[in-house]
């Protein structure tokens, strides 16, 4: 198992903020266990996390990520990790992503991808890697030097700068939205947005919920590493 996931409730600047996160791990899970451990512990302590919070964001993935390597520097295998992260900040929710872990919310009823899997075979991805002096080839399925399936990930030493922990972010009112799935790809390998979705809709628990979609990847075969939170919002 080299996923991992992360759930904190923490004061900044005299605001509640919620965090929410999904890391898998690839090539060991030192990575992931690594960004469980600091990565929101460093976005609550960036001195702009709430006047200028995805500057913060994107400042703070960025250094987490060098941080890291710089601790791996005496490690031979080379080992990386997908991030996908929700913050909820009074009546903003911000996803920021790095990899192809996912998140999707509900709201009335349909689904919205709130994050874009980031995958070699992207147009502006590809064009991003061979910018930067790298290829993708097939091998089984489109990878970045022929060695790995995410075009974004945080480590992976010998890929730098081919494989960058630049997160995506997007902006949700979280008025009207009934609940958001974070997932690893895993899941999204075998169920759609939409059916992840439908699936859940009306299981109040949301520990329940996680479970009912990691045993329904498991029964469609899913043969990853599947982790699942479901985070529900109840407004009233």
């Amino acid at each position: 198992m080299e996923d991992y996931y992360e759930t904190r409730i923490s004061e900044v600047d005299g605001q509640m903020v919620a965090f929410f996160g999904v890391f898998d791990g690839h090539g060991g899970s030192r990575t992931a266990e690594y960004l469980k451990n600091n990565l929101f512990k460093n976005l609550s302590s960036h001195p702009d996390f709430i006047k200028d919070t995805k500057a913060a964001i994107v400042e703070v993935f960025r250094q987490t990520d060098a941080d890291y390597l710089n601790e791996e520097k005496g490690h031979q295998k080379d080992s990386g990790s997908t991030a996908s992260t929700a913050l909820l900040l009074g009546d903003r929710l911000l996803v920021a992503n790095v990899g192809d872990s996912r998140v999707v919310a509900c709201r009335a009823g349909s689904a919205i991808a709130l994050s874009d899997d980031h995958k070699p075979e992207r147009s502006d991805e590809r064009q991003r890697i061979e910018d930067a002096g790298g290829f993708i080839i097939w091998a089984g399925t489109w990878r970045v030097g022929g060695v790995l399936a995410v075009s974004r990930a945080f480590g992976d030493k010998l890929l730098k700068p081919y494989v960058v922990a630049e997160p995506e972010i997007q902006e949700e009112e979280i008025d009207g939205v009934d609940f958001v799935i974070l997932a690893s790809d895993g899941l999204w390998n075998v169920i759609s947005n939409k059916d992840a979705v439908a699936l859940v809709q009306d299981i109040a628990n949301a520990e329940e919920a996680s479970r009912r979609l990691i045993t329904e990847a498991y029964d469609r075969g899913s043969s990853d590493n599947i982790t699942c939170i479901v985070v529900r919002f109840d407004i009233s």
